[in-house]
Protein backbone atom coordinates (compact mmCIF):
# COMPACT_ATOMS: atom_id res chain seq x y z
CA UNK A 1 0.00 0.00 0.00
CA UNK A 2 2.43 2.65 -1.20
CA UNK A 3 -0.33 5.19 -1.86
CA UNK A 4 -1.24 7.30 1.16
CA UNK A 5 -3.20 10.13 -0.50
CA UNK A 6 -6.82 9.65 -1.55
CA UNK A 7 -9.94 11.51 -2.58
CA UNK A 8 -11.78 9.82 0.30
CA UNK A 9 -10.89 7.75 3.34
CA UNK A 10 -13.57 5.81 5.20
CA UNK A 11 -12.94 5.05 8.86
CA UNK A 12 -14.80 1.84 9.64
CA UNK A 13 -15.64 -1.13 7.43
CA UNK A 14 -19.18 -1.92 8.57
CA UNK A 15 -22.35 -1.77 6.45
CA UNK A 16 -21.95 1.98 6.19
CA UNK A 17 -18.20 2.12 5.67
CA UNK A 18 -17.60 -0.62 3.15
CA UNK A 19 -20.64 0.41 1.10
CA UNK A 20 -19.32 3.98 1.03
CA UNK A 21 -15.99 2.71 -0.26
CA UNK A 22 -17.57 0.54 -2.95
CA UNK A 23 -19.76 3.39 -4.19
CA UNK A 24 -16.80 5.76 -4.20
CA UNK A 25 -14.83 3.28 -6.30
CA UNK A 26 -17.73 3.04 -8.75
CA UNK A 27 -17.63 6.83 -9.09
CA UNK A 28 -13.89 6.68 -9.85
CA UNK A 29 -12.83 8.31 -6.60
CA UNK A 30 -9.60 7.07 -5.07
CA UNK A 31 -10.69 5.61 -1.75
CA UNK A 32 -9.32 3.62 1.18
CA UNK A 33 -10.84 1.98 4.24
CA UNK A 34 -9.36 1.89 7.73
CA UNK A 35 -10.81 -0.91 9.86
CA UNK A 36 -9.80 -1.68 13.44
CA UNK A 37 -11.47 -5.06 13.88
CA UNK A 38 -13.57 -6.92 11.32
CA UNK A 39 -14.78 -6.02 7.85
CA UNK A 40 -18.55 -6.04 7.94
CA UNK A 41 -18.64 -4.35 11.33
CA UNK A 42 -20.80 -5.28 14.27
CA UNK A 43 -23.78 -6.03 12.03
CA UNK A 44 -22.12 -8.77 10.06
CA UNK A 45 -19.83 -10.16 12.75
CA UNK A 46 -21.65 -9.64 16.06
CA UNK A 47 -25.18 -8.46 15.26
CA UNK A 48 -27.64 -8.73 12.40
CA UNK A 49 -26.20 -11.76 10.62
CA UNK A 50 -25.13 -14.16 13.38
CA UNK A 51 -28.31 -13.51 15.37
CA UNK A 52 -30.38 -14.44 12.31
CA UNK A 53 -28.41 -17.66 11.95
CA UNK A 54 -29.14 -18.49 15.59
CA UNK A 55 -32.79 -17.53 15.22
CA UNK A 56 -33.12 -19.79 12.20
CA UNK A 57 -31.89 -22.69 14.30
CA UNK A 58 -34.35 -21.85 17.06
CA UNK A 59 -37.20 -21.69 14.52
CA UNK A 60 -36.26 -25.16 13.33
CA UNK A 61 -36.24 -26.40 16.92
CA UNK A 62 -39.68 -24.91 17.44
CA UNK A 63 -41.00 -26.56 14.26
CA UNK A 64 -39.55 -29.94 15.22
CA UNK A 65 -41.47 -29.79 18.50
CA UNK A 66 -44.62 -28.69 16.67
CA UNK A 67 -44.62 -31.26 13.87
CA UNK A 68 -47.76 -32.94 15.14
CA UNK A 69 -50.00 -30.32 13.51
CA UNK A 70 -48.54 -31.33 10.13
CA UNK A 71 -48.93 -35.06 10.70
CA UNK A 72 -45.33 -35.86 11.57
CA UNK A 73 -43.80 -37.44 14.65
CA UNK A 74 -40.17 -37.29 15.76
CA UNK A 75 -39.05 -39.27 18.77
CA UNK A 76 -36.67 -37.67 21.25
CA UNK A 77 -35.52 -34.71 19.14
CA UNK A 78 -32.21 -33.21 20.27
CA UNK A 79 -29.63 -30.72 19.12
CA UNK A 80 -25.93 -30.00 19.55
CA UNK A 81 -25.91 -26.48 20.98
CA UNK A 82 -22.25 -25.85 20.19
CA UNK A 83 -22.84 -26.78 16.55
CA UNK A 84 -25.73 -24.30 16.46
CA UNK A 85 -23.38 -21.58 17.71
CA UNK A 86 -20.55 -22.69 15.42
CA UNK A 87 -22.80 -22.45 12.36
CA UNK A 88 -23.67 -18.84 13.18
CA UNK A 89 -19.98 -17.97 13.46
CA UNK A 90 -19.26 -19.71 10.15
CA UNK A 91 -21.98 -17.69 8.43
CA UNK A 92 -20.43 -14.45 9.71
CA UNK A 93 -16.95 -15.53 8.67
CA UNK A 94 -18.13 -16.36 5.17
CA UNK A 95 -19.80 -13.00 4.71
CA UNK A 96 -16.92 -11.03 6.23
CA UNK A 97 -14.64 -12.70 3.73
CA UNK A 98 -17.10 -11.72 1.02
CA UNK A 99 -16.79 -8.04 1.98
CA UNK A 100 -13.03 -8.33 1.75
CA UNK A 101 -13.38 -9.84 -1.72
CA UNK A 102 -15.66 -7.02 -2.87
CA UNK A 103 -13.22 -4.36 -1.69
CA UNK A 104 -10.29 -6.16 -3.29
CA UNK A 105 -12.22 -6.51 -6.55
CA UNK A 106 -12.95 -2.77 -6.46
CA UNK A 107 -9.22 -2.12 -5.81
CA UNK A 108 -9.96 -0.43 -2.47
CA UNK A 109 -6.99 -0.71 -0.09
CA UNK A 110 -7.83 -1.66 3.49
CA UNK A 111 -5.59 -0.46 6.31
CA UNK A 112 -5.87 -2.75 9.35
CA UNK A 113 -5.55 -0.42 12.28
CA UNK A 114 -6.91 2.39 14.44
CA UNK A 115 -7.43 5.79 12.82
CA UNK A 116 -7.32 9.20 14.43
CA UNK A 117 -7.98 12.64 12.97
CA UNK A 118 -4.67 14.50 12.81
CA UNK A 119 -5.44 17.95 11.51
CA UNK A 120 -4.98 19.19 7.97
CA UNK A 121 -2.31 19.41 5.32
CA UNK A 122 -3.32 22.34 3.18
CA UNK A 123 -6.80 21.55 1.94
CA UNK A 124 -6.54 17.88 2.85
CA UNK A 125 -7.45 16.04 6.02
CA UNK A 126 -4.75 14.06 7.80
CA UNK A 127 -5.41 10.70 9.42
CA UNK A 128 -2.93 8.98 11.71
CA UNK A 129 -3.30 5.22 11.56
CA UNK A 130 -1.76 2.88 14.12
CA UNK A 131 -1.52 -0.39 12.20
CA UNK A 132 -2.05 -3.73 13.89
CA UNK A 133 1.45 -4.86 12.92
CA UNK A 134 2.88 -2.17 15.19
CA UNK A 135 3.74 0.27 12.43
CA UNK A 136 2.01 3.57 11.75
CA UNK A 137 1.13 5.55 8.66
CA UNK A 138 -0.28 9.00 7.95
CA UNK A 139 -2.96 9.15 5.28
CA UNK A 140 -4.39 12.24 3.61
CA UNK A 141 -7.65 12.82 1.76
CA UNK A 142 -9.89 15.58 0.56
CA UNK A 143 -12.76 14.06 2.52
CA UNK A 144 -13.21 11.67 5.43
CA UNK A 145 -16.24 9.58 6.35
CA UNK A 146 -16.46 8.46 9.97
CA UNK A 147 -18.33 5.16 10.17
CA UNK A 148 -17.02 3.90 13.48
CA UNK A 149 -20.28 2.37 14.65
CA UNK A 150 -21.45 1.78 18.19
CA UNK A 151 -21.19 -0.69 21.05
CA UNK A 152 -23.46 -1.98 23.79
CA UNK A 153 -24.44 0.48 26.49
CA UNK A 154 -23.25 -0.57 29.93
CA UNK A 155 -25.17 0.35 33.07
CA UNK A 156 -23.62 0.37 36.56
CA UNK A 157 -24.04 -3.04 38.10
CA UNK A 158 -24.76 -4.65 34.71
CA UNK A 159 -21.24 -4.71 33.32
CA UNK A 160 -20.59 -7.86 31.26
CA UNK A 161 -18.30 -10.13 33.25
CA UNK A 162 -17.79 -12.91 30.73
CA UNK A 163 -19.64 -15.40 32.92
CA UNK A 164 -22.96 -14.39 34.47
CA UNK A 165 -23.72 -11.07 32.73
CA UNK A 166 -23.63 -11.01 28.92
CA UNK A 167 -23.74 -8.31 26.30
CA UNK A 168 -24.78 -9.29 22.78
CA UNK A 169 -21.26 -10.57 22.13
CA UNK A 170 -21.29 -13.11 24.94
CA UNK A 171 -24.89 -14.04 24.14
CA UNK A 172 -23.81 -14.98 20.60
CA UNK A 173 -21.13 -17.43 21.74
CA UNK A 174 -22.45 -19.04 24.93
CA UNK A 175 -20.59 -21.96 26.42
CA UNK A 176 -23.86 -23.68 27.23
CA UNK A 177 -27.62 -23.17 27.07
CA UNK A 178 -28.73 -21.48 30.30
CA UNK A 179 -31.72 -23.03 32.00
CA UNK A 180 -32.89 -19.73 33.53
CA UNK A 181 -32.21 -16.51 31.63
CA UNK A 182 -32.97 -12.86 32.38
CA UNK A 183 -33.06 -10.47 29.41
CA UNK A 184 -33.00 -6.79 30.35
CA UNK A 185 -34.43 -4.58 27.62
CA UNK A 186 -37.18 -5.47 25.14
CA UNK A 187 -36.04 -3.63 22.05
CA UNK A 188 -34.98 -5.50 18.94
CA UNK A 189 -31.81 -6.96 20.48
CA UNK A 190 -33.50 -8.05 23.70
CA UNK A 191 -36.57 -9.63 22.11
CA UNK A 192 -34.50 -11.46 19.49
CA UNK A 193 -32.25 -13.04 22.11
CA UNK A 194 -35.29 -13.79 24.29
CA UNK A 195 -36.91 -15.58 21.34
CA UNK A 196 -33.78 -17.53 20.48
CA UNK A 197 -33.14 -18.82 23.97
CA UNK A 198 -36.80 -19.51 24.72
CA UNK A 199 -37.23 -21.48 21.51
CA UNK A 200 -34.09 -23.45 22.32
CA UNK A 201 -35.57 -24.37 25.72
CA UNK A 202 -34.41 -21.77 28.26
CA UNK A 203 -36.80 -20.36 30.84
CA UNK A 204 -36.78 -16.68 29.86
CA UNK A 205 -37.79 -13.61 31.84
CA UNK A 206 -37.93 -10.42 29.77
CA UNK A 207 -37.75 -7.16 31.72
CA UNK A 208 -38.54 -3.70 30.33
CA UNK A 209 -38.46 -0.34 32.12
CA UNK A 210 -41.12 1.08 29.76
CA UNK A 211 -44.77 0.15 30.11
CA UNK A 212 -44.71 -2.26 27.17
CA UNK A 213 -42.37 -4.48 25.18
CA UNK A 214 -41.00 -3.21 21.87
CA UNK A 215 -41.81 0.32 23.02
CA UNK A 216 -40.92 2.01 19.70
CA UNK A 217 -43.53 -0.03 17.84
CA UNK A 218 -47.22 0.70 17.46
CA UNK A 219 -48.92 0.03 20.79
CA UNK A 220 -51.32 -2.50 19.30
CA UNK A 221 -48.45 -4.48 17.80
CA UNK A 222 -46.57 -4.37 21.11
CA UNK A 223 -49.60 -5.82 22.86
CA UNK A 224 -49.86 -8.69 20.40
CA UNK A 225 -46.14 -9.38 20.73
CA UNK A 226 -46.44 -9.63 24.49
CA UNK A 227 -49.33 -12.08 24.22
CA UNK A 228 -47.34 -14.21 21.79
CA UNK A 229 -44.26 -14.21 24.00
CA UNK A 230 -46.28 -15.16 27.06
CA UNK A 231 -48.02 -17.93 25.13
CA UNK A 232 -44.57 -19.32 24.36
CA UNK A 233 -43.81 -19.40 28.07
CA UNK A 234 -41.83 -16.21 28.58
CA UNK A 235 -42.34 -14.20 31.74
CA UNK A 236 -42.79 -10.53 30.84
CA UNK A 237 -42.26 -7.75 33.38
CA UNK A 238 -42.88 -4.20 32.15
CA UNK A 239 -42.59 -0.91 34.03
CA UNK A 240 -39.91 -2.77 35.93
CA UNK A 241 -37.13 -1.64 38.25
CA UNK A 242 -34.14 -3.83 39.00
CA UNK A 243 -32.25 -4.04 42.23
CA UNK A 244 -28.57 -4.93 42.57
CA UNK A 245 -27.39 -8.17 41.01
CA UNK A 246 -26.08 -10.59 43.61
CA UNK A 247 -23.73 -13.25 42.23
CA UNK A 248 -22.93 -16.59 43.80
CA UNK A 249 -20.57 -19.25 42.48
CA UNK A 250 -23.22 -20.63 40.13
CA UNK A 251 -26.02 -18.11 39.57
CA UNK A 252 -27.33 -14.55 39.93
CA UNK A 253 -30.21 -13.26 42.03
CA UNK A 254 -31.93 -9.90 41.66
CA UNK A 255 -34.94 -8.14 43.12
CA UNK A 256 -37.35 -6.89 40.45
CA UNK A 257 -40.20 -4.49 41.13
CA UNK A 258 -43.07 -4.58 38.66
CA UNK A 259 -46.82 -4.13 38.89
CA UNK A 260 -46.51 -2.82 42.44
CA UNK A 261 -44.81 -5.99 43.67
CA UNK A 262 -41.21 -6.79 44.54
CA UNK A 263 -39.90 -10.27 44.05
CA UNK A 264 -36.45 -11.85 44.08
CA UNK A 265 -35.56 -14.06 41.11
CA UNK A 266 -32.60 -16.32 40.45
CA UNK A 267 -31.03 -16.83 37.03
CA UNK A 268 -28.13 -18.72 35.48
CA UNK A 269 -27.31 -15.91 33.06
CA UNK A 270 -28.31 -12.28 32.39
CA UNK A 271 -28.31 -10.52 29.03
CA UNK A 272 -28.09 -6.72 29.16
CA UNK A 273 -29.71 -5.20 26.06
CA UNK A 274 -30.25 -1.62 27.16
CA UNK A 275 -29.14 0.27 24.09
CA UNK A 276 -25.93 1.36 22.43
CA UNK A 277 -23.39 4.19 22.56
CA UNK A 278 -21.45 5.64 19.66
CA UNK A 279 -17.75 4.93 19.19
CA UNK A 280 -16.52 8.52 19.39
CA UNK A 281 -13.57 8.09 21.73
CA UNK A 282 -9.93 8.12 20.63
CA UNK A 283 -10.60 9.12 17.04
CA UNK A 284 -9.29 12.67 17.33
CA UNK A 285 -12.49 14.66 17.65
CA UNK A 286 -10.96 16.91 20.30
CA UNK A 287 -10.07 20.34 18.97
CA UNK A 288 -12.30 19.98 15.91
CA UNK A 289 -15.67 21.55 15.17
CA UNK A 290 -17.34 18.15 15.35
CA UNK A 291 -20.16 18.15 17.91
CA UNK A 292 -20.98 15.04 19.95
CA UNK A 293 -24.42 14.75 21.54
CA UNK A 294 -25.05 11.83 23.91
CA UNK A 295 -22.21 9.80 22.37
CA UNK A 296 -23.32 10.42 18.77
CA UNK A 297 -21.81 12.74 16.18
CA UNK A 298 -24.13 15.54 15.12
CA UNK A 299 -24.59 15.84 11.34
CA UNK A 300 -26.81 17.74 8.93
CA UNK A 301 -29.21 16.06 6.52
CA UNK A 302 -26.36 15.19 4.16
CA UNK A 303 -24.22 13.63 6.91
CA UNK A 304 -21.83 16.59 7.14
CA UNK A 305 -20.27 17.28 10.53
CA UNK A 306 -19.22 20.71 11.77
CA UNK A 307 -15.71 20.08 10.46
CA UNK A 308 -15.27 20.83 6.74
CA UNK A 309 -14.61 17.70 4.71
CA UNK A 310 -15.57 15.32 7.51
CA UNK A 311 -18.79 13.30 7.32
CA UNK A 312 -20.35 10.77 9.70
CA UNK A 313 -22.73 7.92 8.87
CA UNK A 314 -24.35 4.93 10.51
CA UNK A 315 -24.68 4.18 14.19
CA UNK A 316 -22.08 6.72 15.27
CA UNK A 317 -24.26 9.43 13.71
CA UNK A 318 -27.35 8.52 15.72
CA UNK A 319 -30.74 6.88 15.40
CA UNK A 320 -32.25 4.91 13.87
CA UNK A 321 -29.46 2.41 14.49
CA UNK A 322 -30.03 0.20 11.47
CA UNK A 323 -27.59 -1.31 8.99
CA UNK A 324 -29.74 -0.42 5.99
CA UNK A 325 -29.91 3.19 7.15
CA UNK A 326 -26.10 3.24 7.34
CA UNK A 327 -25.75 1.78 3.84
CA UNK A 328 -28.19 4.28 2.37
CA UNK A 329 -26.42 7.15 4.12
CA UNK A 330 -23.15 5.84 2.70
CA UNK A 331 -24.34 6.03 -0.90
CA UNK A 332 -25.99 9.42 -0.37
CA UNK A 333 -22.90 10.83 1.32
CA UNK A 334 -20.45 9.62 -1.34
CA UNK A 335 -22.64 10.84 -4.17
CA UNK A 336 -22.82 14.26 -2.52
CA UNK A 337 -19.02 14.29 -2.23
CA UNK A 338 -18.84 13.39 -5.94
CA UNK A 339 -21.03 16.38 -6.79
CA UNK A 340 -24.18 14.48 -7.63
CA UNK A 341 -27.65 15.71 -6.70
CA UNK A 342 -28.92 13.72 -3.72
CA UNK A 343 -32.02 13.65 -1.57
CA UNK A 344 -31.76 13.72 2.24
CA UNK A 345 -33.12 10.68 4.02
CA UNK A 346 -36.65 10.82 5.42
CA UNK A 347 -36.47 8.68 8.57
CA UNK A 348 -40.21 7.99 8.37
CA UNK A 349 -39.47 5.96 5.23
CA UNK A 350 -36.88 3.71 6.87
CA UNK A 351 -38.28 0.27 7.76
CA UNK A 352 -37.60 -1.37 11.09
CA UNK A 353 -37.51 -5.15 11.47
CA UNK A 354 -37.32 -7.32 14.56
CA UNK A 355 -36.72 -11.04 14.03
CA UNK A 356 -38.25 -12.37 17.21
CA UNK A 357 -41.01 -14.99 16.97
CA UNK A 358 -43.42 -13.72 15.76
CA UNK A 359 -41.55 -11.23 13.58
CA UNK A 360 -42.34 -7.53 13.79
CA UNK A 361 -41.87 -4.96 11.01
CA UNK A 362 -42.93 -1.35 10.54
CA UNK A 363 -42.43 1.85 8.61
CA UNK A 364 -43.64 5.39 9.13
CA UNK A 365 -45.92 6.76 11.83
CA UNK A 366 -47.64 4.70 14.48
CA UNK A 367 -51.33 5.45 14.90
CA UNK A 368 -50.61 7.43 18.07
CA UNK A 369 -47.78 9.42 16.50
CA UNK A 370 -49.81 10.28 13.41
CA UNK A 371 -52.57 11.66 15.61
CA UNK A 372 -50.08 13.49 17.82
CA UNK A 373 -48.59 15.40 14.88
CA UNK A 374 -52.05 16.47 13.75
CA UNK A 375 -53.25 13.98 11.18
CA UNK A 376 -56.82 12.77 10.98
CA UNK A 377 -56.38 9.07 10.26
CA UNK A 378 -58.08 6.06 8.77
CA UNK A 379 -56.82 2.75 10.14
CA UNK A 380 -57.12 -0.65 8.53
CA UNK A 381 -56.37 -4.04 10.08
CA UNK A 382 -56.30 -7.55 8.73
CA UNK A 383 -55.50 -10.65 10.84
CA UNK A 384 -53.57 -13.61 9.50
CA UNK A 385 -56.42 -15.90 10.56
CA UNK A 386 -58.25 -14.61 7.48
CA UNK A 387 -55.35 -15.44 5.15
CA UNK A 388 -55.27 -18.81 3.40
CA UNK A 389 -51.48 -19.06 3.03
CA UNK A 390 -50.88 -18.24 6.70
CA UNK A 391 -53.32 -20.94 7.79
CA UNK A 392 -51.81 -23.47 5.37
CA UNK A 393 -48.35 -22.71 6.77
CA UNK A 394 -49.56 -23.18 10.32
CA UNK A 395 -48.93 -19.49 11.07
CA UNK A 396 -52.41 -18.04 11.69
CA UNK A 397 -51.32 -15.58 14.40
CA UNK A 398 -50.47 -12.19 12.97
CA UNK A 399 -51.81 -8.79 12.00
CA UNK A 400 -51.25 -6.14 9.36
CA UNK A 401 -52.17 -2.60 10.36
CA UNK A 402 -52.07 0.47 8.12
CA UNK A 403 -52.52 4.15 8.92
CA UNK A 404 -53.70 6.61 6.25
CA UNK A 405 -54.17 10.36 6.16
CA UNK A 406 -57.96 10.64 6.12
CA UNK A 407 -57.79 13.81 4.00
CA UNK A 408 -55.33 12.86 1.28
CA UNK A 409 -55.19 9.06 1.40
CA UNK A 410 -51.40 9.12 1.91
CA UNK A 411 -50.03 6.01 3.59
CA UNK A 412 -48.60 7.35 6.84
CA UNK A 413 -47.49 4.10 8.44
CA UNK A 414 -47.67 0.33 8.35
CA UNK A 415 -47.18 -2.11 11.21
CA UNK A 416 -47.03 -5.89 11.01
CA UNK A 417 -46.58 -8.86 13.28
CA UNK A 418 -46.44 -12.49 12.18
CA UNK A 419 -44.55 -14.95 10.01
CA UNK A 420 -42.24 -13.43 7.40
CA UNK A 421 -43.46 -9.85 7.86
CA UNK A 422 -39.84 -8.67 7.68
CA UNK A 423 -39.88 -9.83 4.05
CA UNK A 424 -43.20 -8.11 3.36
CA UNK A 425 -42.70 -4.66 4.86
CA UNK A 426 -40.76 -3.50 1.81
CA UNK A 427 -44.01 -3.30 -0.13
CA UNK A 428 -45.23 -0.58 2.18
CA UNK A 429 -41.79 1.09 2.17
CA UNK A 430 -42.06 1.46 -1.60
CA UNK A 431 -45.54 2.88 -1.15
CA UNK A 432 -44.22 5.43 1.37
CA UNK A 433 -41.26 6.35 -0.82
CA UNK A 434 -43.45 6.66 -3.90
CA UNK A 435 -46.02 8.73 -2.00
CA UNK A 436 -48.75 6.32 -2.98
CA UNK A 437 -52.28 6.71 -1.68
CA UNK A 438 -54.95 4.19 -0.87
CA UNK A 439 -56.14 4.44 -4.47
CA UNK A 440 -52.97 2.93 -5.94
CA UNK A 441 -52.71 0.33 -3.19
CA UNK A 442 -56.31 -0.75 -3.63
CA UNK A 443 -55.70 -1.14 -7.36
CA UNK A 444 -52.55 -3.21 -6.84
CA UNK A 445 -52.96 -6.93 -7.56
CA UNK A 446 -51.36 -9.15 -4.92
CA UNK A 447 -50.53 -12.78 -5.79
CA UNK A 448 -52.59 -15.61 -4.35
CA UNK A 449 -52.00 -17.52 -2.19
CA UNK A 450 -49.50 -15.38 -0.27
CA UNK A 451 -49.41 -13.87 3.17
CA UNK A 452 -48.86 -10.54 1.39
CA UNK A 453 -52.56 -10.55 0.48
CA UNK A 454 -53.09 -9.46 4.09
CA UNK A 455 -51.40 -6.20 3.13
CA UNK A 456 -54.02 -5.57 0.46
CA UNK A 457 -56.88 -6.55 2.74
CA UNK A 458 -55.64 -4.17 5.46
CA UNK A 459 -55.74 -1.31 2.95
CA UNK A 460 -59.24 -2.31 1.91
CA UNK A 461 -60.26 -2.50 5.58
CA UNK A 462 -59.18 1.10 6.14
CA UNK A 463 -61.83 2.06 3.60
CA UNK A 464 -64.50 -0.41 4.72
CA UNK A 465 -63.79 -2.82 1.89
CA UNK A 466 -62.06 -5.87 3.39
CA UNK A 467 -63.32 -9.00 1.65
CA UNK A 468 -62.09 -11.91 3.73
CA UNK A 469 -62.74 -10.84 7.31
Amino acid sequence: MSTTDFDLIVVGGGPGGYVAALRAAQLKLSVAVVEANHLGGICLNWGCIPTKALLRASEINHLIHDLGQFGFAVDNPRFDFQKVVARSRAVSKQLSGGVGHLLKKAKVPVFDGFAKLAGTDGKKRKLAVALKDGKSVTLTAKNLILATGARARTLPGLEPDGKFVWSYREALVPDELPKRLLVIGSGAIGTEFASFYRNMGSEVTLVEVADRVLPVEDEEISGLARKAFEKQGMKILTGAKLGTLKKSDKDVSVEIEAGGKKETYTFDRVISAVGIVGNVENIGLEGTKIVVDRTHIVTDDLCRTGEPGVFAIGDVAGAPWLAHKASHEAVMCVEAIAGKHVHPIDVTKIPGCTYCRPQVASVGYTEAKAKAVGYQVRVGRFPFIGNGKAIAMGEPEGLVKVVFDAKTGELLGAHMIGAEVTEMIQGYVIARSGELTEAELKETIFPHPTISESMHEAVLAAYDGALHF
